[in-house]
Parts: structure tokens; C-alpha cells; sequence
């Protein structure tokens, strides 16, 4: 099995309703999400995907989305009303049905990608250099 990663980055902002640290405020990162693709190689001339498409596919279904936006969940009162404010004055929001985790993130983005890449691996978002989730299909 061969496995090949392609790493794309979007900059975005969200909160954490509820949480007991930091992150209950308002702050952002500089998401990186490492996408990987596994085959099996049967001869030296196969690729298990072009960077190029999974760049291409990357940017479409996430960065165009995700980048330069407030993410936040629905469920909470809290967040709509921030991101009411923010589409008031005509900036990016993006509505989950889930809290903006990084674990919640790298399934979501899993499930984005996987019709487009059938052989999808794994999805890992980072939030910060040193911290990140994987989500994996079982």
C-alpha cells in the first residue's frame, strides 16, 4: 500500500460554546489539513493520484469555503448571533450542525471529500504547529 499526502491551508475564526478554556472565545487559526490517499502500485509507472487533482479537489470542496470565514455551530444560540453580526456587515460565515473541532473538522472533511476521492485515506487537521486530529475511515 502506498500513501500519498497533500496538504493544503485556509485561515478561519470560531469559538467553542461551553468550553472551560481558552477557546470559548473568539479566535482563529491558520488551519493546515493534510489529505491522504492510499493504493496499491502495480507497476513502477502507477500514481495513486495526481498531486495536482487532489490539490484542485482540496481547494474546491474546503479552502474556497472555509477560508477567510467565521465557522460555527447552529446548535448555539451564541454562535448565530455572532455570525448574524458577521453577515450584517457582508463577511464569510459557515454553518455546521456540529462544534468546530478539530476532530469534528477532519470527519466533516472526510465525508466533503470522499465521493471525489474514492481511495481517501485519512483527513488530519491541524489548528496550531503542534496540535491536530485525524479522522480515519474504519
Amino acid at each position: 500500500m502506498t500513501i500519498v499526502t497533500k496538504t493544503v491551508k485556509f485561515d478561519a475564526a470560531h469559538v467553542l460554546t461551553n468550553h472551560q478554556g481558552l477557546c470559548k472565545n473568539l479566535h482563529g487559526h491558520t488551519y493546515r489539513v493534510d489529505i491522504s490517499v492510499a493504493a496499491a502500485l502495480c507497476s513502477p509507472d502507477d500514481m495513486v493520484i495526481d498531486f495536482k487533482d487532489l490539490k484542485r479537489i482540496a481547494t474546491e470542496k474546503i479552502c474556497d469555503l472555509f477560508d477567510h470565514a467565521f465557522i460555527y455551530n447552529r446548535a448555539s444560540a451564541g454562535e448565530c448571533e455572532i455570525a448574524a453580526v458577521v453577515e450584517k456587515h457582508g463577511m464569510r460565515t459557515v454553518a455546521l450542525d456540529f462544534r468546530s473541532t478539530a476532530e469534528n473538522l477532519a470527519r466533516h472533511f472526510f465525508n466533503m471529500l470522499k465521493p471525489s476521492i474514492p481511495a481517501l485515506h485519512s483527513v488530519k487537521v491541524w489548528e496550531t504547529a503542534d496540535s491536530s486530529a485525524e479522522y480515519l475511515q474504519s
